[in-house]
């Protein structure tokens, strides 16, 4: 497992954004483990998670010009991302939307840095369903802006439905033609909790979950 992956499921142990058990999922799933970047909510954590994006990104070597995050959660995750780019030494304009279009004041929909012409990575927590993030390519789209690429916190791995055994990202992948980057997957989690004392006893959950619900491509 690449050093960011590990970070990045560290911290989120660390924020309590990942726990074990038993939850039941907006799906109706019953899911052995459950992730909520919202717990990530001190600079300090904010800050080491855009460094674990970061990483992600560079590692996947796509090209891009601008960073957006989708409201809500979108928002804080591409700041802070953007924050350690800089950091790094690349300074790259910044765009988020409003929920709802302002009718005053600057007005419309779209805060931050313009997105026309330019390649614009997303950045967001995770794709579920994949409506939140298919909202922010038609947004982007509409600003003139070209999507270059989709960066998450975690991928699941696990099927849409019965009838459609593709993930949420892969799906939205195969549609938008753009590829979908998870800074850790469930595969990395299951290689986690077994070089983990504390979290090895969860690691069968996780494999019949996976079994059950996962993709083919599941490596």
């Amino acid at each position: 497992m690449s050093d960011h992956r590990h970070r990045f499921l560290q911290l989120a142990l660390t924020a309590d954004a990942l726990r074990f058990g038993q939850f039941t999922l907006k799906s109706g799933r019953l899911s052995p483990y459950f992730f909520n970047a919202g717990r990530f909510d001190s600079g300090s954590l904010l800050s080491q998670l855009g460094a674990c994006y970061a990483d992600a990104i560079d590692a996947a070597g796509i090209k891009y010009d601008v960073v957006f995050g989708p409201a809500y959660k979108g928002i804080p995750l591409a700041t802070a991302m953007a924050c350690e780019l800089a950091q790094r030494g690349r300074d790259l304009p910044l765009s988020f939307n409003r929920k709802e279009a302002k009718d005053h004041g600057e007005g419309g929909q779209l805060i931050g840095a313009d997105m026309n012409g330019k390649r614009v990575l997303i950045v967001d927590d995770v794709i579920t369903a994949g409506t939140a993030i298919r909202e922010a390519l038609a947004i982007i789209r509409a600003a003139g802006g070209t999507p270059a690429g989709i960066v998450v916190a975690l991928d699941r791995q696990e099927i849409a439905s019965e009838t459609d055994r593709r993930s949420a990202a892969q799906s939205v992948a195969e549609e938008a033609g753009i590829p979908v980057i998870a800074v850790a997957s469930l595969a990395d989690l299951l290689d986690f909790a077994s070089g983990n004392p504390e979290l090895v006893g969860y690691r069968q959950p996780l494999e019949a979950y996976r079994a059950q619900y996962g993709v083919r491509s599941i490596r």
